[in-house]
């Protein structure tokens, strides 16, 4: 479950409003027969597979259909079904979308089924309905899970390094000199010739495991490339969130956190982002040529899985401030306004937002439920195949998340940082050019 925007069109954000096709079909049409239903994440694809087929034995008039696709084939041949009127009844949808589809009329507001079903908002995580209210105030989704970003490190490797479990629990940050966080990098980054980050005569250049994975520049979000160390400086991606119209990468604090980010890549502590085009930063880590990834939680499963590995997961390090910070998302599934399967679509979603779909999800320990009781279940059946995932659960119990920054012209924005973000992590332009980036985007907004 991928939650940085990919690459989709920007064409996105002008699709064109459809009309809803439901008039056309009788009221008995619009509740039965086959719907669609798409996600991106192949992890859970068995767990939804059990929901569908359970709500079709309580729903015998209702089949459902899911088609799994990859992160960016997902938005892009999304975003053509809305213009071509070929998109699926129901869908995974994302707090960074959500905004400019609402904007564009493509998805159906749910309020009125929320209400008449009695829909309890209140068993959700706190906060996690309230983010399907768009700026109209309208639902467009029922939360379906959330997320947090932690540190994954590989045992053996720290081992060796003399660096123990307790060590990783209470790394510290600054964008001044890294804090205990670069230091411990740097210690586990080794070159071809066995010399290690800290030691004289290491070579940045013919480095054989970094300390510190990279999974791209981060676009506009960062989510789980630099944003759960740029956020404990007092710095945010907007002036509010969610409906933020101005965003702060042109603060100082914010760029000086980026030039250390981009510095380690330099340093020969972490891959330069040309390696990482095309790669999978968690299979790398399988590879062994990296000792610590930031990830998200719903990356569990997968770290967790590799033959060979053990597998150790530590929160992120403390900030100057003195918290901790991880960007807080939710996904939600939504009705496409152009289905001809309304009150079918709506009973799907309904029960994807039930328990009855949720303790399913949850017993596969891959994510984390939006229903409270969903998720404390998939906490225990974590725990149940010896995965301590506290480091996940503890931003939200400390309440030290941050939203996604939920705003409109997401697809525009994104269009504009993608590459200023990765001439900057790449080291071919300082953090300073992100000052002209973020005039660009704040025009979209005037």
């Amino acid at each position: 479950m991928k939650k940085s925007l990919g690459a989709v069109a920007v064409a996105a954000a002008m699709a064109l409003s459809l009309s809803a096709c439901s008039g056309s079909a009788s009221s008995e049409e619009s509740a039965t027969g086959e719907i669609s239903y798409w996600l991106w994440d192949a992890n859970q694809l068995p767990a939804y597979q059990q929901c569908a087929d359970d709500f079709s034995k309580a729903n015998p008039d209702i089949t459902v259909k899911i088609t799994q696709r990859g992160w960016d084939d997902y938005w892009s041949t999304l975003t053509n079904g809305f213009v071509g009127g070929t998109a699926p009844d129901v869908f995974t949808n994302h707090l960074g979308r959500y905004g400019e589809l609402a904007e564009n009329k493509q998805l159906l507001a749910i309020d009125e089924a929320v209400e008449k079903d009695n829909i309890d908002l209140s068993a959700y995580n706190e906060g996690l309905a309230d983010l399907w209210v768009g700026q109209d105030g309208k639902r467009y989704g029922l939360p379906k899970d959330w997320d947090t970003i932690g540190l994954f490190y590989n045992k053996a490797m720290l081992s060796a390094a003399g660096i123990t479990d307790d060590q990783m629990k209470d790394l510290s940050w600054n964008p001044e000199d890294g804090g205990s966080y670069e230091k411990v990098i740097a210690h586990l980054t080794v070159d071809k010739n066995g010399k290690r980050g800290d030691e004289p005569g290491f070579d940045k250049n013919n480095v054989d495991v970094y300390g510190l994975g990279l999974n791209g520049g981060g676009d506009s979000s960062g989510q789980t490339e630099w944003s759960y160390l740029t956020n404990t400086t007092g710095w945010s991606h907007t002036d509010k969130n969610p409906w933020g119209t101005k965003y702060n990468y042109d603060d100082p604090q914010f760029q000086e956190s980026m030039e250390w980010f981009a510095g380690l890549a330099d340093k020969g502590y972490m891959p330069k982002l040309e390696t990482t085009v095309g790669a999978s930063m968690a299979d790398t880590f399988a590879a062994g040529k990296s000792a610590i990834n930031a990830h998200g939680s719903w990356m569990i499963g997968q770290y967790t899985g590799y033959k060979g590995i053990e597998v150790g997961i530590a929160p992120t390090p403390v900030g100057p401030e003195g918290e901790r910070a991880s960007m807080f998302n939710g996904l939600a599934d939504s009705i496409w306004a152009g289905t001809e399967k309304k009150d079918a679509a709506l009973k799907w979603v309904e029960y994807l937002a039930s328990a009855g779909c949720q303790d399913v999800v949850a017993s596969q320990a891959v994510v984390f439920p939006a229903l409270k009781a969903s998720s404390d279940k998939a906490a225990e059946a974590f725990q149940a195949k010896g995965v301590d995932v506290t480091a996940f659960t503890e931003h939200v119990k400390n309440k030290t998340t941050f939203l996604y920054p939920i705003t409109d012209n997401t697809a525009k924005v994104k269009g504009i940082m993608e590459p200023a973000m990765d001439a900057v992590v790449s080291g071919k332009a300082p953090a300073s050019s992100l000052t002209q980036a973020n005039e660009q985007v704040n025009a979209l907004f005037k």
